[in-house]
């Protein structure tokens, strides 16, 4: 599980993220990149990165669900996903 800081910077940078995201897009329109090299770094949407919505890891998630498939293979296991059972064959 990653530590709650990585959690909660990385809802800070998608907060700046969407804060500068209309300047970001009249800036690259206009091809002015010395205005966008003032913007904050973590303003880029690319310094965001996928993280579980519940237990923060980095690697394996569904983008459908935006959790990682450890937690969702209990939350399906616990009946928390409509539609979703565990296949046996």
């Amino acid at each position: 599980m990653a530590s709650k800081a990585k959690i909660e910077k990385q809802k800070r940078n998608a907060k700046l993220v969407a804060k500068y995201a209309a300047q970001r897009e009249e800036l690259i329109a206009k091809g002015d990149y010395a205005g966008l090299a003032k913007l904050p770094r973590n303003s880029s949407k690319t310094r965001l990165r996928r993280l579980c919505q519940l237990t923060g890891r980095p690697r394996g998630n569904y983008r459908k669900f935006q959790i990682s498939r450890i937690a969702l293979r209990d939350m399906a296991l616990d009946g928390l996903i409509p539609g979703m059972k565990k296949s046996s064959w």
